[in-house]
């Protein structure tokens, strides 16, 4: 099995922003040094308890402090920005760290609405553009316009040797058959999804059209997991981030990923028990068994997972036991 990491950079109660963005540093060298294929870092937009506003500032950083692992966006949100724009910050990227860089794309806005107009004047107009915008991106990440096009022309440059790799991030149906249409890998969110995830991936399958000879279509399935040394220590880390995610969606995570007891105390204080979500939450072969079913269930050819805990120990420690576990 493939092993990969998405990066959200949480921020814990007891962590600065800056405390965050170091702790993902040393995230993706955990993941080197554990034989984890590609580390993600996500964009997001004032949006509590989350660290990476640049991603592609993040990943010269983490390029620099790296050797090997593949790094990459998780996702660039493609309709606040030009195609052109995004290709030139990756092809520099595919300069400085030479076939390591994935361009993970997004049509989410990562934050309120009230951000959204301030990022960009036409969002909703862009959303609707997706595929165009995803079409000249990859004319220009391909350096492939057709004779006579606006673009013919132009380069994205630096041309690096190997090009970044493109991937389509998303949740339905039609990211999947948009990702298939234009010949891009896909990966399937599953942590923040409801949706069938096998017979979308089936759907993105059977629909693939290479954008280039020798192409086959290739699908990450994205989840959620917080693995221990036993259930009962894992269950426990895990009480943090269930909290921390009540409290978003109530409005009220300002103060970051709670500890334990902050998330005890936050229970106790509005008289309820949280309630379970699609979380993989155990002991190590526990998790192994969950992982293996999702990954024939859904054919994915690899698992990326994201681990949001208050302590940075903890959130290495987990990474490290599923290492252990399925990685040889």
């Amino acid at each position: 099995m493939k092993l990969s990491i998405l990066d959200q950079a949480p921020i814990s109660s007891n962590q600065s922003a800056r405390d965050a963005l170091i702790a993902s540093v040393k995230l993706a060298q955990a993941g080197e040094r554990l034989g984890y294929t590609r580390y993600w870092i996500a964009e997001h937009h004032d949006l509590p308890g989350l660290a990476c506003s640049v991603p592609e500032v993040m990943l010269s950083y983490i390029g620099a402090n790296t050797s090997n692992i593949r790094i990459g966006s998780g996702a660039i949100l493609l309709p606040h920005y030009k195609p052109y724009k995004v290709a030139e910050i990756f092809n520099m990227l595919a300069t400085l760290f030479p076939d390591r860089i994935d361009i993970g794309i997004g049509r989410a806005p990562g934050g309120s609405a009230q951000v959204t107009n301030a990022l960009s004047d036409n969002f909703l107009q862009n959303v609707y553009q997706m595929p165009n915008l995803i079409k000249d991106l990859l004319h220009f990440l391909d350096d492939d316009f057709p004779a006579e096009h606006d673009y013919e022309k132009i380069k994205a440059s630096p041309v690096p040797t190997v090009s970044p790799i493109p991937w389509l991030l998303g949740t339905s149906k039609k990211s999947a058959l948009l990702a298939a249409e234009y010949g891009m890998a896909y990966a399937f969110g599953m942590f923040m999804s409801d949706q069938d995830g096998q017979e979308i991936i089936q759907q993105y399958k059977k629909a693939f059209k290479p954008r280039k000879s020798g192409q086959t279509p290739k699908v990450i399935l994205t989840v959620t997991v917080i693995c221990a040394e036993t259930t009962e220590k894992a269950e426990e880390i895990a009480l943090s981030a269930r909290v921390w995610s009540l409290q978003q969606e109530r409005g009220e995570g300002n103060n970051g990923i709670p500890s334990l007891d902050e998330a005890k105390n936050y229970l106790q204080d509005h008289s309820e028990s949280i309630k379970s979500n699609n979380m993989i939450v155990g002991n190590p072969q526990e998790v192994k068994k969950r992982l293996m079913d999702l990954q024939t269930h859904n054919g994915a050819d690899e698992i990326m997972i994201v681990t949001i805990t208050h302590s940075s120990v903890d959130k290495i420690r987990s990474y490290e036991l599923l290492a252990d576990a399925l990685l040889d």
